[in-house]
This record gives structure tokens, C-alpha cells and sequence, in this order.
């Protein structure tokens, strides 16, 4: 897993426009209601079993089409929901297991600004840009203590983040894949409200790959069903 593959998961699931308001509406963030990050709506990846997650999300109000599917070749399972009367392809859960939850993904309404998450949790740790459209970007903001990755709107290359950059994702995660996120990205320190090319590939990372991951030669299916060579972690040279 790396910063650039979820944001291009996020890039995947997303229609022309990054901003829609359509999307989940969620201001957990900012008020730890009903529970305080990595925790969301009472699951926490690497915590929650899969079966009591589905219950609560079935269970939300605000919630609607809760949908499930299963990998025929593994015990993998993914699960969509969206906003009660919202858009569809807002958001997943998914487990690699079948048992516990492995990762919260979250498209949201942009009702959230960066300067309100900051005022919340404080400055990310690491961030890195990445392109979407001539007129939109994305720039991940890496919470490792949280096990958060946190997605801001930029107004494409040319743009800059503030305070006032929307929040329109989020990607919650266990503490082992944000510990191995950390080791195989390219990443740049955080260091405030800069331009998008400050924290894109133009730039040199402050932190580069400790360890690669390494083809097995094993092929085994990913939550969508295609297929996916599974890897290993390797000690990069000189690292």
C-alpha cells in the first residue's frame, strides 16, 4: 500500500467533479462523535469484527444500501453504503480477512476545511500531491499516530493549500498498513499551507522508501476480483 495508490483509489471511485455535496455528510473529524479517530461511527480497523461493523452500518439512519460482497478465491469482504439520499460510490469498508475490519474509505461532502481539521488534530505528519484533472488535485495528509490518511482539495497544479482547502475523504486504516505505508512511500514533510507543487513529485522527498515490496510470484485477487501479485518486504539498499 502507498500514499499514490489510495489516492488513485480515491481518483478511481470519484466522478468528474471531486467536490459534490451528494456525498457522505460527516463532521467526525472535528467532533469525535461518537468516537475519536482511528475510530469511526464505533469501528476501528484492526479492532472491529466484520460482522459487528456490518451491523452498525445497517443500523445508521443516515446511512442507506448497504451492500456486501465476498471474494470467491479468499475470505476477503468489501462493503458500500452511501448517504441516505446521497450519492452512490461514496464509501467502502473492506477486510482482508473476513473477520476484522482492514480499511474505512470515505468520499465526503466538502463541509469540512483543513483549518478546522488541523484546529482538531493538529498538523499531519507527512503530505504528498497528487493530480486529478487540469482543475483539480488532491494532496494526502498522512496522520500516522490516527492511522489516518486525510484527503484536501486543491484547485489543480497551479493551486495552494489553506485553511479554507475542503476535506473530501478520508481513508482509515489499520496501525500496521499505515506503519507499512510509511516505509514504502515517497513523502514530503509537512510544512504548512503550500503550494501543490511543493508537495508533489516536482519536489524532493524528505522521506523515501525504507523497505520494497517485492513480487512473490503468488497471484491472488484483490477486493474487486482481478488479480494482484502478492509481495513481500524487502530492506531497500543504503536505507
Amino acid at each position: 500500500m502507498s500514499v499514490i495508490a489510495l489516492a488513485l483509489l480515491l481518483a478511481s471511485c470519484a466522478p468528474p467533479e471531486l467536490r459534490d455535496q451528494n456525498l457522505l455528510r460527516d463532521d467526525s473529524l472535528l467532533t469525535d462523535d461518537p468516537c475519536e479517530a482511528p475510530c469511526w461511527r464505533g469501528i476501528t480497523p484492526g479492532v472491529t469484527t466484520w460482522s459487528a461493523a456490518l451491523t452498525i452500518l445497517e443500523d445508521d439512519p443516515t446511512l442507506s444500501n448497504v451492500t456486501t460482497q465476498q471474494d470467491e478465491a479468499s475470505a476477503a469482504r468489501v462493503a458500500e453504503f452511501q448517504q441516505e439520499g446521497g450519492a452512490a460510490g461514496c464509501c467502502q469498508m473492506y477486510s482482508e480477512d473476513g473477520e476484522t475490519v482492514s480499511v474505512i474509505f470515505l468520499r465526503t461532502a466538502p463541509t469540512v476545511t483543513l483549518g478546522q481539521l488541523i484546529e482538531s488534530k493538529g498538523d499531519p505528519s507527512y503530505v504528498l500531491g497528487t493530480p486529478f484533472s487540469d482543475n483539480q488535485a488532491i494532496v494526502n495528509l498522512v496522520y500516522p499516530d490516527l492511522s489516518l490518511v486525510i484527503y484536501a482539495f486543491v484547485a489543480g497544479a497551479e493551486g495552494s493549500l489553506s485553511e479554507t482547502s475542503e476535506i473530501i475523504g478520508v481513508l482509515y486504516v489499520t496501525p500496521e498498513d499505515m506503519e507499512l505505508l510509511i516505509l514504502t512511500s515517497e513523502l514530503h514533510a509537512w510544512e504548512g499551507y503550500q503550494s501543490y507543487n511543493v508537495y508533489s513529485d516536482q519536489s524532493p522527498y524528505e522521506v523515501t522508501p525504507a523497505i520494497t515490496m517485492t513480487p512473490t510470484g503468488t497471484i491472488t485477487p484483490q477486493a474487486d476480483g482481478t488479480p494482484e501479485s502478492t509481495a513481500e518486504a524487502t530492506e531497500s539498499a543504503g536505507s
